[in-house]
């Protein structure tokens, strides 16, 4: 079954499979029916596992998602090429995202006002650290983080960090705005002029896209400097 399985899924060009798909481009772009395919693994002997997802869409009706959230085991199982094992998969993953829906809501996200509440979030990480190192701080249009991400070591390079990777970062958590923070281990927070000339670019970019670069702090042992404050961006 397995295999008659793999060949339907084969005849599709692997830019369009599930798979190769969630891998190349991220599981944003991917279909309902899709992401369904990726979690059963497996179609029937007659149809491939994306063919199946499409299915059980349709079988789902208007509501979508929202009405498979509310089938029973035993409906799911009714859906022709659904047994028990896959009725459990389906059910195991709506319940992850039920969890994840839960804990956003009922966890306050930290806001960002000042160049001083950007600094708390990250001086202990990166004060003490060996090596240079540039974070992103992501905010949603309340200015309220999505998340952190380290970009590099090595400061604002453009042999270190992509423009273009630091934007598909952003554009991932479909932040609003973001801000830069890096580290020198010299001591020294002054901002050196590639810093400055880098950050500048980044703004620039990030006006194209949508993205605003709000500021860029640099921390040290000493101390710290918030470019924008101090008028260099």
């Amino acid at each position: 079954m397995e295999q008659q399985n793999k060949l339907l899924m084969k005849e599709m060009p692997e830019g369009d499979r599930p798979y190769e798909k969630l891998e190349r481009l991220g599981a944003r772009v991917l279909s309902d029916a899709e992401l369904l395919s990726v979690i059963i693994r497996s179609g029937t002997r007659q149809i491939s596992a994306l063919q199946l997802g499409q299915r059980i869409m349709a079988a789902a009706g208007d509501r979508g998602l929202m009405m498979l959230q509310d089938h029973s085991l035993e409906e799911l199982m009714a859906i022709p090429g659904i047994g028990r094992v896959k009725a459990l998969q389906i059910k195991a993953s709506m319940e992850l995202g039920n969890r994840t829906i839960d804990k956003a809501r009922n966890t306050p996200r930290r806001q960002i006002r000042t160049p001083e509440d950007a600094r708390s979030m990250l001086e202990e990480q990166l004060r003490s650290s060996p090596r240079e190192e540039l974070h992103m701080i992501m905010l949603d249009i309340r200015n309220r983080v999505i998340r952190t991400v380290r970009l590099s070591e090595g400061g604002l390079s453009s042999a270190v960090i992509q423009p273009r990777d630091l934007f598909r970062e952003a554009v991932k958590a479909n932040a609003a705005s973001i801000i830069l923070v890096h580290n020198h281990p010299s001591g020294d927070p002054s901002p050196s002029q590639d810093d400055i000339n880098s950050s500048l670019k980044l703004i620039e970019m990030g006006g194209l896209m949508g993205i605003s670069v709000i500021d860029h702090l640099v921390i040290s042992l000493s101390g710290y400097i918030s470019m924008k404050q101090e008028g260099m961006i």
